[in-house]
């Protein structure tokens, strides 16, 4: 039983990155999700999810680390990097046709292959739904607080709700491939809208979960694996922050 393996495919949510505030730039969160995780979980986990990863990027590599690692369980967190923009060009060229990183039909498309893949091979895929992001913030982040680029941005996107309508668009793909590939999923997303405030769990930046936004995260995961997998669990599942 100890020797049962898990991986972390994803971006830098599941890296532990976040924005410190102090020192402006993003660091690695120590305690983030994941190696809370570790703690509670019978067996390895193997975080390969890095910062800025699309799923196309991804998928690439974790073909490659499933050959090398051979894990039981695939943990798969995409989707915010997939549906954001170059708001650097936007910003400089509002009115040309913009695409996001990973087409929309791409998305599913690839998201799907990744778990028949994984199922192929035996192993057991779970999904994970976005985190929201706080769309004000996000805005005032990818424009750099630049009145020209922010006008700019404006002109493109229409109304700033338009940040959060597109990638919630992404969200209800995750969602969508997990009822159709008959894949369980961990919805974090519910886990930071059953809060009233949920901005407060995340960065500056608008996207990026802060400390208390893995901590979320993790409890959403281990109630997860209490209620389908809770023989996994050291201590009988007991939640991480009671």
């Amino acid at each position: 039983m100890n020797d049962i393996k898990y991986m972390i495919s994803g971006d830098s949510i599941s890296k532990g990155v976040i924005y410190d505030e102090v020192r402006s730039k993003y660091v690695i969160l120590e305690d983030n999700y994941v190696s809370l995780l570790q703690k509670k979980l019978i067996g390895a986990v193997h975080n390969t999810a890095r910062f800025g990863n699309t799923l196309i990027k991804g998928l690439g590599n974790l073909k490659k680390d499933i050959v090398k690692d051979k894990p039981n369980i695939v943990l798969i967190e995409y989707g915010g990097n997939d549906c954001d923009f170059n708001w650097n060009e936007i910003a400089d060229n509002p009115d040309a046709e913009h695409s996001p990183k990973t087409d929309f039909n791409v998305f599913e498309k690839m998201l799907t292959e990744a778990i028949q893949f994984l199922k192929n091979q035996q192993i057991t895929p779970i999904l994970m739904s976005l985190p929201p992001l706080n769309a004000d913030s996000y805005f005032k982040w990818v424009s750099r607080n630049d009145p020209e680029a922010e006008k700019n941005i404006m002109k493109w996107l229409g109304s700033v709700t338009k940040i959060y309508w597109w990638q919630e668009r992404y969200n209800s793909t995750i969602l969508k491939v997990s009822e159709l590939t008959k894949t369980k999923y961990i919805d974090v997303r519910g886990a930071f809208l059953e809060h009233p405030d949920f901005t407060k769990f995340l960065c500056s930046d608008g996207i990026h979960p802060n400390r208390d936004g893995h901590r979320i995260i993790c409890d959403k995961v281990l109630e997860f694996i209490r209620n389908n997998y809770q023989f996994l669990l050291r201590d009988n599942g007991s939640l991480a922050f009671d």
